[in-house]
């Protein structure tokens, strides 16, 4: 069953076309890993699914209904798209709890006592029901991350989409971000995941796609792209890893 569809989907800024024309069909249940170098167009790929970036052209279809520019309806596929950003991107002046809460209260509208319910529920699935009411500048990037994650969830979305989520941490705390999403990939969630962490990529993802120049360079499953690249970019690119290792 395709939950997305993009269609021709291109975005340039001052004149550098950024991403060019991509077709994606994302399955329900699939896990994309998004590769490339950086420039490549990773990041404003993602932005662009869910109405962060404005498309320059192209179509992106959620649950067969392509999706227009009315802020009232993309302020609805946000809801049903979550994202989780490199840097965070958490309220400093909110706890943990209050940050999950923000979402459900302004946007949801929920009564106070159901969205901190949830949002406990949340924190309680990341590992952190003991950081609730902690403020950001208290926690390590990988607690303020898997806060973010939480954040997402809270919002019952159809899609996740992850924006290099370890890269801003120290890498004694990559594992713990890395092992939440591992677990949401267990129960079957649909996510895109732009990331670096190649071996994590192989053994999680349904689906790699590596992206050169704003368009999809080469495509397959993680032994397919990983392991037997056709292309001489993706083969490069892939040596330039020295420390990948499945």
């Amino acid at each position: 069953m395709t939950i997305l569809k993009v269609s021709g989907l291109s975005k340039s800024f001052g004149g550098n076309d950024v991403i060019r024309g991509i077709d994606l069909d994302v399955a329900k249940g699939e896990r994309i890993a998004v590769l490339g170098a950086s420039g490549s167009g990773k990041s404003t790929l993602l932005r662009c699914l869910n109405f962060m970036e404005m498309p320059d052209a192209g179509t992106i279809t959620l649950d067969g209904k392509v999706v227009g520019r009315r802020e009232a309806e993309l302020t609805l596929v946000r809801q049903r798209i979550g994202m989780v950003f490199q840097q965070f991107n958490l309220f400093p002046h909110m706890t943990a709890l209050g940050n999950v809460m923000e979402g459900l209260r302004t946007v949801r509208r929920m009564n106070k006592a159901d969205a901190q319910a949830r949002a406990e529920r949340e924190l309680a699935r990341v590992g952190l029901a003991d950081k609730a009411a902690h403020y950001p500048a208290h926690l390590s990037g990988g607690q303020k991350q898997r806060v973010a994650i939480a954040r997402a969830l809270a919002m019952d979305p159809e899609l996740l989409l992850f924006d290099e989520p370890t890269s801003a941490l120290d890498p004694e705390l990559v594992g713990e971000v890395l092992g939440v999403i591992r677990s949401l990939a267990e129960e079957g969630r649909t996510m895109l995941l732009v990331t670096h962490e190649l071996g994590f990529a192989y053994h999680v993802a349904t689906r790699v796609i590596f992206l050169a120049d704003g368009t999809i360079h080469e495509q397959g499953t993680p032994d397919e792209v990983l392991k037997h690249p056709k292309k001489e970019r993706t083969q490069a690119f892939l040596a330039r890893h020295k420390e990948f290792s499945l």
